[in-house]
């Protein structure tokens, strides 16, 4: 099995849970139910990219199994990435798929495009509800060390293909943005 860069064990919340805990400015990014790639590419005049750092075949953490239902024993799908701007990560993201479900889904051959690029495009895209987790709890442990000041995750459902994708924002983007720390 492959090198799991996010810590196990996180505490999520429905969005509107953590809402009394978050400026109106980290809201406005948290808890957008469109494209974060579309968002991020808004935000900046910076190239935007994907760095790949793992994909493949795995097992899910014990609150993916959760979350998707699954056996904590089944195989998922799983892609590790950081979304820059430049050369600067802004967000890390770690989606993952029931293996069962992804008969005709493409994702493996997504490479360095952005998995919200291509799922946004797609008709009949059902996004179901955010949930929030505040650091330091997890902390994602990058190439850079950084922390995440918010992380989100939802399940993006596609005719019977569900992945939950998990997107942590990091400490860069609330600097370039001038965001407040919470």
């Amino acid at each position: 099995m492959a090198h799991d860069s996010f810590s196990a064990g996180p505490h999520w919340l429905p969005a509107a849970a953590q809402r009394p805990r978050m400026s109106p400015a980290w809201w406005r990014w948290v808890a957008s139910r469109d494209s974060l790639t579309a968002r991020l590419r808004a935000a900046s005049t910076r190239p935007f990219g994907v760095r790949l750092l793992a994909q493949g075949i795995s097992r899910p953490r014990h609150d993916e199994a959760q979350a998707l239902e699954l056996d904590p024993r089944a195989r998922i799908w799983r892609r590790e990435v950081m979304l820059m701007l430049g050369e600067t990560p802004w967000v890390a993201a770690r989606s993952v798929a029931p293996l069962a479900s992804l008969h005709g889904a493409r994702l493996q051959s997504l490479g360095t495009r952005s998995l919200g690029s291509w799922l946004f495009r797609q008709p009949g895209l059902e996004r179901g509800p955010i949930e929030i987790i505040r650091s330091p709890t997890p902390t994602l442990v990058t190439a850079h060390g950084r922390v995440t000041p918010w992380g989100r995750r939802s399940i993006l459902r596609l005719g019977r293909t569900s992945i939950l994708v998990q997107e942590f924002f990091l400490d860069a983007m609330t600097a370039d943005l001038a965001l407040p720390s919470r």
